[in-house]
């Protein structure tokens, strides 16, 4: 789970981001980068769309009003890929460092 807090147009927001919420955020980017590659399934994939952002935005607190959830939705997004990223370098210098071990031979 991550917990942050950011403010949008002076107003502080907490975001609570469940292993739940992060998979619909995964889940909206895809979506997202399937309208954009095919912009005619936006119209049916707008109602997909739509239900994963109202999802994650049950993560925010105080609840957000339209005119601040478009940027707290970049910033949730912004923070899931910073987060995955953060956890793949951990893996592949656990990774490196397990076949750094096992190339070492014993006299």
């Amino acid at each position: 789970m991550i917990t942050k807090e950011t403010q949008v147009n002076g107003i502080t927001f907490r975001l609570t981001l469940t292993d739940s919420i992060i998979t619909q955020v995964k889940n909206l980017k895809s979506l997202y980068n399937t309208a954009y590659e095919d912009p005619e399934s936006f119209d049916r994939l707008s109602t997909e769309i739509s239900s994963a952002i109202q999802e994650i935005s049950t993560a925010i607190e105080p609840k957000a009003d339209d005119a601040h959830l478009d940027s707290l939705i970049q910033e949730i997004i912004k923070t899931v890929d910073d987060k995955t990223a953060e956890m793949k370098k951990i893996t592949n210098e656990k990774i490196g460092k397990k076949t750094t071990k096992k190339s070492r031979r014993k006299k």
